[in-house]
């Protein structure tokens, strides 16, 4: 009966194991991002680890050409002002950033996808076309909130490092890295005016325990629960989250 009982079970989870090799197959099929031809073997591995490679790095594409850093360096100096190592987790910090930029980009997500994607899909238009079409969205969006001088410094350096070819202001090798320049600049800007009001917290309470004879006691002990119960009084939250989202020209 034994042996018997351990056959069904290896049945059942070889049948298992194909119907899913065959769902995950017919659910994920790269073969339809790769041109068509008769390409070599060598040829088929490369254009495979390209695609890859595109798929693995397009989520981190979208944050750096969107708001998301400005609002995770905000919320990690907010973090780190209150004095709590892992309370707001970062998961919930990520998911918090990831829906504040859904709601800051949601106008050019919705224009990325109605005037490039969804009709590149329906082959309406070229996929040359259709990328122009995605794209002009979001230069759009990072040419209105990037900083002139940091524009202006990856355009000067990108005259010298690709001499002989000239680049569009629009260029992406210009626009990102400068975009994410001015982010992680406001976003310290940012940070600095959050953390003010807790660092003078921490100072009244140090220098109230010392000026007591408590210098054993770890000015942290008090200063914690006063910073939260200030943070919580001014309805911080609500006013960090206004001003941040405020804070992007659309």
């Amino acid at each position: 009966m034994t042996w018997r009982l351990s056959a069904k079970f290896a049945l059942a989870g070889l049948v298992l194991a194909v119907a899913s090799s065959s769902a995950f197959a017919q659910a994920i099929n790269l073969e339809q991002y790769l041109p068509t031809g008769d390409p070599t073997v060598a040829g088929r591995i490369v254009q495979l680890m390209v695609v890859l490679t595109v798929l693995s790095v397009a989520p981190g594409l979208l944050m750096m050409a969107t708001s998301f850093t400005r609002f995770i360096v905000a919320l990690s100096f907010l973090r780190a002002g209150l004095g709590l190592q892992t309370t707001p987790s970062n998961l919930v910090l990520i998911s918090l950033a990831l829906f504040l930029t859904a709601f800051v980009m949601g106008p050019t997500f919705e224009q990325a996808w109605n005037e490039g994607v969804k009709p590149m899909i329906e082959n309406r238009i070229q996929p040359e076309e259709g990328y122009q079409k995605t794209t002009a969205p979001f230069r759009a969006f990072m040419k209105l909130n990037v900083r002139d001088k940091d524009l202006e410094t990856f355009r000067g350096m990108a005259e010298e490092r690709f001499k002989g070819t000239p680049l569009a202001e629009d260029d992406f090798r210009i626009l990102i890295p400068a975009f994410m320049v001015s982010e992680l600049r406001r976003g310290f800007e940012i940070g600095f005016l959050i953390a003010l009001p807790f660092i003078v917290i921490d100072l009244v309470v140090a220098t109230v325990l010392m000026s007591l004879g408590m210098m054993m006691m770890p000015p942290t002990v008090l200063s914690l629960p006063l910073k939260v119960l200030f943070f919580v009084m001014i309805d911080g939250w609500t006013l960090l989250v206004g001003a941040l989202t405020k804070s992007y020209l659309t």
